[in-house]
């Protein structure tokens, strides 16, 4: 079964959804069997490269109310983020372009499949949001890429071109289709969608209906006859019909 999310790394709800959909994970018998895919979207496209501004005074441009509005809603999401075990840095973190981000981890999907690019993915949310580090930065893109598995050399090709940009707008795309206007955005197994970093319980019972669907009651179909003139082979040898 596959997982589908759309995410942003500048996405502070994505992380904790992250979280969110690991813990039902964990207590999900089948987990083993399940593939989590991370898909792009990408929140503010004009987002310059390199930043020039940190996500609260642009936040606070946007929304307005001041940056000391929008500090205080920050360190309630950092609270949220805690109880997931996230060392949210939302003061520091910038605003700033994921293209690249995003190129990369289609990268590592093509060539790692979804384990691979799930520890990039992990890597680089941990990079903006607990290192408040610039990940346009593309010295760091390669440190971080390579670390989490990925070929120097295909990371720099990667880097200098516009390979997977395509495959990032056709993401974008499908999400809008979806109807999704926001992230983090789930699908499960192609038949559940969930909006937002929902609790715990939430993507618990996704994943079990959506597992059930695909595993249904064998139904019995009676036969015409019945006992040792059905017949049979069991551990203890083979019914031999009756006269």
């Amino acid at each position: 079964m596959r997982i589908d999310v759309w995410s942003d790394i500048a996405c502070p709800w994505c992380y904790i959804g992250k979280r969110r959909l690991e813990s039902a994970l964990e207590g999900f018998e089948h987990a083993d069997e399940v593939e989590v895919v991370w898909r792009s979207f990408e929140l503010d496209p004009s987002a310059p490269v390199p930043p020039v501004e940190t996500s609260t005074v642009a936040l606070a441009r946007k929304y307005g109310g001041g940056p000391e509005q929008i500090a205080q809603m920050q360190e309630r999401v950092s609270e949220l983020a805690a109880a997931e075990g996230l060392d949210y840095r939302l003061d520091r973190t910038l605003h700033l372009n994921t293209r690249d981000a995003h190129r990369l981890l289609h990268l590592a999907l093509q060539v790692g499949g979804p384990q691979l690019q799930g520890s990039l993915k992990e890597a680089l949310l941990e990079a903006y949001f607990v290192q408040a580090k610039d990940v346009t930065d593309q010295v760091l893109l390669e440190e971080i890429a390579v670390s989490a598995g990925l070929d120097t050399g295909a990371v720099r090709r990667v880097l200098s071109g516009d390979d997977f940009d395509a495959e990032v707008g056709a993401d974008v795309d499908q999400a809008r289709a979806y109807g999704a206007s926001g992230v983090p955005f789930f699908v499960v197994d192609g038949r559940y969608g969930i909006s937002g970093a929902q609790p715990t319980e939430v993507f618990a019972g996704a994943v079990e209906r959506a597992w059930a669907e695909r595993q249904p009651a064998l139904q019995t179909i009676p036969g015409t006859v019945s006992g040792d003139d059905a017949g049979a082979c069991g551990p203890d040898g083979c019914e031999v019909p009756q006269r």
